[in-house]
């Protein structure tokens, strides 16, 4: 008789007990292998984390579609471990709450300010009937602020993009609706730019989807965090046909698109940067291309991006670099000069100021990641 230990979605350990006949059996049966170690998991570094904030009477469907997604990238198979991606469970007042067809969800963890700024990339915050999101407690309007002045990422799903409206979030942003809340919501919050065509939009760092099963942005964001390799296996796994995508690729909807900001300056400045990746143009260059000069085009990214035009053109590096490391066999030193940095070293600096490891840390653990599928 053999005992092995199986992470559950808090991170602690149950044993469960399996026959020489079950391990014999396991290889065999996707649902049935073996898990890791819990010292190997513990060295594990998480591709993707994100902690859900349930409203009372959210709606189901986007956050088991997002969700599901991130379990089948997470780990090897059916055997559900949060390996490479990680989530949690969390309430305002960590107590108990019931989705709109009457499931009930308890927390796993409690609500944490410090910790939601440290511990995920991304924040959701699912809404539902609008009875529950109309006037949310000022206090989670006040969390909610101060995450995004953190810069962590904010997704509501259905009527919590009200939620964000409530905390001021959607001033001057474009938000994803469901055609039955648009007129209630532009009236609420005039200064909101509603779209009712799009599975999701994102613009400056709040992403909305207005309902559905969010399976396209759970993809979306996984392919950005853990690759290609790993989206399309939650695609798989989900059942969703490859070749019938959910958003058409000429239509799909990249994120940081130059198109979510209205400043024109800005749109016109980060187009021309993602186009010119590996060039070695000055930012009175790109300047010249917005039509403005490099003072104007400075205070049009503090006021857009919340960050000066520089960094957020070598975040732009960075993330493409990223994507040829986990896609692409290319040395090192060539990936540093596609991606406009002046060599290697260079490269590597800013790739672990921005990462938390190296390059070759990174593409090690990426192309582990793929074995597992």
């Amino acid at each position: 008789m053999h005992i092995i230990n199986i992470a559950d979605s808090k991170n602690h350990c149950s044993k469960w007990i399996l026959t020489v006949k079950d391990m014999k059996n396991s290889s065999s049966h996707a649902y049935d292998e073996a898990s890791p170690s819990e010292e190997s998991l513990s060295s594990v570094h998480p591709d993707l984390r994100v902690g859900f904030i349930l409203m009372n009477k959210f709606t189901l469907a986007p956050i088991s579609g997002f969700v599901e997604s991130l379990r089948f990238a997470a780990d090897k198979s059916f055997r559900s471990l949060q390996i490479y991606c990680k989530w949690d469970w969390m309430t305002f007042n960590d107590e108990p709450v019931t989705a709109s067809c009457g499931l009930s969800v308890n927390p796993t963890t409690s609500l944490n300010v410090k910790a939601l700024k440290e511990n995920y990339d991304y924040i959701v915050i699912a809404g539902g009937l609008l009875t529950e999101t109309r006037t949310p407690p000022e206090k989670l309007l006040e969390i909610l602020n101060e995450i995004h002045t953190a810069k962590i990422p904010i997704i509501a799903f259905c009527s919590g993009c009200f939620v964000l409206g409530n905390a001021g979030l959607m001033d001057g942003r474009k938000c994803a609706i469901h055609f039955t809340t648009r007129e209630e919501f532009s009236e609420r919050f005039p200064k909101a730019i509603t779209v009712v065509d799009k599975a999701y939009v994102e613009d400056q760092g709040i992403f909305t989807c207005p309902g559905g099963t969010a399976i396209d942005l759970a993809a979306d964001l996984i392919r950005r965090h853990c690759g290609d390799i790993r989206a399309q296996k939650s695609l798989e796994y989900l059942l969703i046909n490859s070749d019938k995508q959910i958003i058409d690729e000429k239509e799909e909807i990249l994120l940081d698109s130059p198109t979510t900001y209205e400043n024109n300056i800005v749109s016109k400045a980060i187009a021309f940067m993602s186009e010119n990746l590996s060039a070695h143009v000055t930012l009175k260059e790109v300047a010249e291309h917005a039509r403005t000069n490099p003072r104007q085009l400075h205070r049009a990214f503090l006021s857009s991006t919340n960050e000066p035009p520089s960094n957020y053109w070598r975040k732009l590096r960075l993330e493409h670099a990223r994507k040829l490391l986990a896609n692409t066999n290319a040395y090192i030193t060539n990936i540093a000069i596609e991606c406009g940095f002046s060599d290697a070293s260079h490269f590597i600096l800013w790739f672990k100021k921005q990462y938390g490891e190296t390059p070759f840390t990174y593409r090690k653990r990426r192309h582990e990641v793929e074995k597992l599928k």
